[in-house]
């Protein structure tokens, strides 16, 4: 019997580049859930899509990493979202994933948004992370990763189950937005989880639009944009295996390198 993931996802407004009211919201929200596998946080969940790097970022010991490791614990999950992060003389944009014992995952994001600058701010990641957690093998991506879908290419010898897409996403390309997950799901034989939020910074709006997306492309929530909303979903690991075996195209997938 293959065991089910349970999820869940908060879509929340962000207050800018105030980590302690942040915490507090998160913490309030997600309260109240009784029992998930995951919790998946917005991009940049405790600062806001910010360039103020020398401010804002964190290493590994300091509150955002103790905050995750104080609710992993707590809700006996995985936290995951991204935050601004140091190391050494490099700033990253990184997607981490926290068990309740306080060992993590990461993952740097890769394409930085040139149009908001954030390139000439953070450091691009070199490498694809997938983990495994409660038997799912699970690959994050962060925002302006979903246009480029070479980077997301579930490829047979190693196999993810779970896509995750952090974002803050602007309600001006919101289509975009909720086209592209269904495309990155439906290509990659995979479920997809896009975590977006809501509200204003000092750039743009914010509209949601959160989801989890079955491997056919259909929806499986019902999170409401403009909400600040919790919403908890199963993934049943049964259905991406019978599509696999039922209709596998990716036998025929072009095979490919990416060489930087």
């Amino acid at each position: 019997m293959e065991r089910n993931l349970i999820v869940s996802l908060v879509q929340n407004d962000i207050f800018w580049e105030n980590k302690e009211k942040n915490f507090e919201n998160i913490s309030n929200l997600i309260s109240k859930i009784e029992k998930t596998d995951l919790i998946i946080l917005p991009e940049m969940f405790s600062t806001g899509f910010s360039m103020n790097v020398e401010m804002l970022a964190e290493g590994e010991d300091e509150k955002t990493f103790q905050f995750l490791r104080e609710m992993a614990k707590q809700k006996d999950a995985m936290m995951a979202g991204s935050m601004i992060f140091r190391e050494n003389n490099s700033i990253f944009n990184r997607f981490v994933a926290m068990k309740p014992d306080g060992e993590y995952y990461f993952y740097d994001k890769r394409h930085l948004f040139r149009m908001g600058n954030e390139d000439s701010f953070y450091s691009a990641g070199k490498r694809k992370t997938i983990f495994q957690w409660r038997e799912w093998n699970i690959c994050p991506l962060i925002c302006y990763d979903l246009r480029f879908p070479v980077w997301s290419r579930n490829v047979e010898s190693q196999f993810y189950d779970l896509l995750i897409y952090v974002a803050n996403f602007p309600q001006a390309r919101r289509e975009v937005w909720t086209t592209l997950l269904k495309a990155r799901a439906i290509e990659n034989f995979a479920y997809l989880v896009g975590v977006n939020r809501i509200g204003k910074d000092v750039t743009s709006e914010y509209s949601g639009d959160s989801a989890a997306i079955h491997p056919k492309g259909f929806v499986l929530t019902n999170i409401t944009p403009n909400v600040e909303m919790v919403e908890t979903v199963e993934l049943r690991k049964n259905e991406i295996l019978e599509l696999r075996e039922k209709f596998p195209a990716y036998l025929d997938a072009d095979k490919f390198e990416i060489t930087n």
